[in-house]
Order: structure tokens, then sequence, then C-alpha cells
């Protein structure tokens, strides 16, 4: 009986999988914590014996190189992309056979990159599941806008026809099973779905049921900014990345914490917003383990910054670790767990308040205060606060200078991205408060309104 296992890793939107027959296993777009795929297949007594990969990513450093160079396995990467590693090439139509009873067939799938592949898996004579990466996915399609605009237009164009393809020559009853569409920015829309058919999508997905012009103009219409950490991960994948260190990093004391925010470094506290606004590490930012830690945080950090971790514990730390490795931050420059007395060398922890959007009703009833959004732009030209100021989270850091004088009500959609901006204002100097709460609402109570 053939088995597919879905990985997930839900703080990046994505998913990898083990497929057995019960005897071998192959793997399928693994994530860089290969520790997850080989305790699942000693689990299950399987012997991993290939692993492929849909494309180079752009939003994750894969594990793929890693797991084969661990298990034995060939690694089957598309022979048109230019590597620095040994890997065995794929191209289109190419049958592998993995066990005795799974053919994998390669799909040209060009449309998220150049050269995407898809992978056909064939059991007891007929095609049974299609492994999609970042073509067709839950309800929607990849991304075509990863590689830079100059390729945008050539690969919308090519993901429909990618798309299309899958869709006339796979039966209606094959499972689908994408890479991205499960949070992750490489996902043109998103989908609650969790499972799907070719015939599902069909009927149901806009790629399959609309006119290559109107679905060509409504994804473009759609994109919104995505991390700009993606810029590294391609080349990092092109250049194979190695099994990750996650051994414990060093410890700092509090002179040595001061000493690194003195010098410009990023300094995260990794508890929870409401932890955070209590109370804090002077200069300390505040990317919470309880929302996307890894997308934001390297989403808004100067590319190569050291950066050193606070926790409460040393399991939390660990979390962190793992998060950070699967987009290329490979080692904290040092980590302090415990409380912010133990990280303050003496000094009083800052905080800042926080409160709700009946608060933020209440407050500008009787004295004006700024209202920041930092939601995304999508977000905004959806509906807003008609005076707030917009800058997004990820234009924050740049543009502080920019907002005016006095005390900042920051918000976003549900509160993880305004303590964000929250911490990185107070790391300024500035007096804000935090709004943690539903987005909704500010619309029930009138504040916002729909464009």
């Amino acid at each position: 009986m053939i088995e597919v296992i879905p990985i997930d890793t839900p703080s990046l939107g994505d998913r990898s999988y083990l497929v057995t027959d019960g005897r071998v296993a192959f793997a399928v777009d693994p994530q860089r914590d290969i520790d997850r795929v080989l305790s699942l297949a000693e689990s299950r007594s399987l012997t991993i014996t290939h692993v492929f990969e849909t494309h180079i990513h752009n939003d994750y450093v894969s594990g793929g190189l890693a797991l084969a160079r661990a298990t034995g396995a060939s690694y089957h990467v598309n022979g048109e992309d230019d590597v620095a590693f040994e890997r065995t090439p794929v191209r289109e139509g190419d049958e592998v056979a993995v066990g005795d009873a799974m053919t994998v067939r390669a799909l040209a799938t060009p449309g998220h990159t150049h050269t995407h592949l898809a992978y056909v898996l064939r059991a007891d004579g007929a095609d049974r599941a299609v492994f999609t990466g970042g073509s067709l996915l839950y309800g929607s399609t990849g991304r075509p806008d990863l590689l830079g605009p100059e390729h945008t237009r050539t690969l919308v164009h090519a993901q429909y026809a990618s798309a299309r393809r899958l869709a006339a020559e796979l039966p209606e009853d094959a499972e689908v099973y994408p890479t991205h569409g499960f949070g992750s920015f490489c996902s043109a829309t998103q989908s609650k779905a969790t499972a799907s058919t070719i015939g599902a999508e069909k009927r149901g997905n806009p790629v399959l049921t609309r006119s290559e012009h109107d679905y060509v103009a409504t994804l473009l219409d759609g994109l919104d900014a995505f991390p700009a950490y993606y810029a590294h991960m391609s080349p990092l994948n092109a250049a194979g990345p190695a099994a990750p260190d996650l051994s414990p990093p060093r410890r700092a004391d509090a002179a040595e914490l001061r000493r690194r925010i003195d010098d410009g470094e990023w300094i995260v506290d990794l508890r929870s917003r409401t932890a955070f606004a209590a109370g804090h590490l002077a200069g300390t930012l505040n990317f919470g383990l309880d929302g996307s830690f890894a997308t934001y945080l390297g989403w808004l950090i100067p590319w190569g910054t050291p950066l050193t971790l606070l926790a409460e514990t040393p399991e939390a730390v660990a979390e962190a670790q793992r998060e950070l490795v699967r987009i290329g931050i490979d080692r904290p420059a040092a980590a302090a767990t415990g409380k912010p007395g133990d990280w303050t060398d003496g000094a009083r922890p800052r905080s800042f308040p926080t409160a709700g959007f009946a608060e933020l009703a209440a407050v500008r009833s009787h004295r004006p205060v700024t209202v920041l959004d930092v939601r995304r732009d999508q977000e905004w030209d959806e509906s807003h606060i008609p005076d707030a100021v917009h800058v997004p989270l990820h234009e924050l850091p740049a543009r502080i200078g920019e907002l005016p004088e006095g005390e900042i009500w920051v918000h976003c959609g549900t509160g993880y991205r305004a303590s964000i901006a929250a911490s990185l204002l107070d790391a300024a100097g500035r007096r804000v408060v935090t709004i943690d709460d539903e987005y909704a609402e500010a619309l029930t109570l009138g504040l916002a309104v729909a464009a």
C-alpha cells in the first residue's frame, strides 16, 4: 500500500512529503531540518532511496542535499538548474523507479521558476498522485514574480500553461500534493484546503476555470510584497546547503547584551507580545515564537547582522534556531534565558501600554493621537482607518523618521505585527501603544471603512 506522509512547516506555510510502499521511500522538497524526515523514516523502518526537488526554492533553504548525503539516496534536481553540487539530473519525461511498486515521472511545469518540475507518482498501473511544488496549488498557483519583474510576465503565462497541462494529462482522481500554499508567500493566493485532486482543482481553481487573460490579469493585480530574505534562498540552495548546526548557542550575560545592543546588533525577545510589552530589555525587538517568527524576522533584519536570542527557556531558543536555519540564519551570536530582570543588569525593564480598538476610539474622542497601520498594501487598500498613517511593517525600519512626533498607536490585523512595530519604535525612543486586537473590531466600531 502506497502512503504519502505530509511533513508540515506551518511557520513558513510549506509542506514536504515522504512517500513509501512500506519498505522504501522517497522525499519531495524536504526542509533544512532533516532530522524530522530521518526520525519519521526510522520510526517506520523505511529506507529513503530517492530525494526529489521540484525547484530551486525561493522561500526556504532546502534539506535535499543533506538528506541525500545522510541516507545515500539519489538526489534528483532538474538538469537545467545551475548548481554547485553533484546531483542526479532529471528532465521532462524521465522516469525513476523507486523500489518495486513506485515510479516517479518528471513533468516540466515552468511558471513559479523557469525550470520547475512536477513529479507524477505511478503505482498499481495508474497515475495516483502528483507533487506539484509551486505550480498547481490548492485553489491557486505559485507566484510568478519571485525571480524579478523582467521574468514575471513570461512566467505567469507559463504557469497557466503548466496548470492546464497537469489537468489535461492526469486523471481526475489523482491526488495533488503542493509544497506551497499553506501560508507561504510563494503562493499567489491562500486557501484553507488541506487536500485536493485534479478533478477538484478543475472545478474550483481559477487557473483552470478562467480564461488565460482573466487569470493573468487577476493574479498580477493581486500580488503584494514578499519577504526580503527570499533574495538569498535561491543562491544558498544552488550552492548546496549542508545539514544545519542546531547545537545551543553560547550564553550571554547582561553586560554582553547591552554591549551588543550598543553596537547595533539585533537582540530579539522571543516571548509573547503581552509579556514583552509588560517588561523588556531596552533596545530589544519582539518577534514572538507564537506567530510567523522566521518570516518576519528574516524579512526585517539586515542580512548578516549578528543576532542574539532571548527567551524564558532553552527549549524556546532551540525552537527559534530550528525556525531560523530553515531560512539560512544558521548560528545565533549568543542567547540568554530567564526573565527581563536577568537581562537588564539591575536597570528597570522598559514597558509600554497595550490597548484595543475600543480604547483607541475612546482616546480619539478627546485628544489627537497618531494611528500607525503596519499592514501590507493589499490589506490597506481593502479597508483602513481614514486618518491613519500607513507604513507596511517591512518598510518601517527605514521610515521611522517619517512618523509624526508624539504618541503612536500601532495596529495590524491581529496584534502580532503591531508588536514587532512597537518594539522597533520603542527601541528608537518613541512613545508607543500597541493595539493588541482583531482588526474586525475596528470595522465593528466604525473606526475603519472599506475602500
